[in-house]
């Protein structure tokens, strides 16, 4: 991923397609990966509270009782992006990041140390992959490098809760 590289791992929820998301680039390719347009904003991972300070201008204090309390994957939308790739945000400047837990996305994020993309393993319009098998081979073969944890996983994880928060705190749900 230090060179654009894009990769194939598991998550905190499914299964993603992952890049550096402050290299716009490699976002570009995921966009490609995926067929999507890239008017679509993709969310990212982070192993920290601290991260998502570094990456969102004025955090509203309602963010961080919402991280600490989740029980769940939980992805939050922020109004001011920064330090990430400009293809990477919502038309509006926005971007959903999420604090994971799990710990091998946890463990990534940490040894990259920076945002990881993170969006479903699938080809946009076609139905997620809730497990390793479910990934199409199209998606297998554009990607740089699958990681071979947790292949044989067979469980159904559900993709996280989603919710908007804007400027002054005030929260939509998105997904719950």
């Amino acid at each position: 991923m230090n060179e654009g590289g894009v990769i194939l791992y598991p998550t905190d929820t499914v299964w993603g397609i992952g890049c550096d998301a402050t290299n716009e680039e490699a976002v570009h390719r995921v966009y490609e990966i995926k067929k999507r347009a890239d008017s679509k904003a993709m969310l990212v991972l982070v192993d920290s509270p601290v991260k998502v300070d570094f990456y969102v201008q004025d955090v509203p204090d309602v963010a961080w009782d919402l991280i600490e309390v989740a029980d769940k994957p939980l992805t939050i939308i922020y109004s001011s992006a920064r330090n990430l790739a400009p293809n990477l945000l919502a038309e509006d400047g926005s971007v959903g990041i999420r604090v994971t837990n799990e710990e091998f996305s946890r463990r990534l994020c940490q040894q990259f140390r920076k945002a990881i993309v993170s969006t479903s393993a699938n080809i946009s319009g076609q139905p997620g992959a809730a497990n390793f098998t479910e990934i199409s081979e199209e998606v297998k073969s554009a990607v740089d490098y699958i990681v071979g944890f947790r292949q044989d996983d067979m469980s159904r994880p559900k993709p996280s809760s989603i919710i908007k928060l804007d400027k002054g705190g005030v929260i939509k749900i998105i997904r719950e």
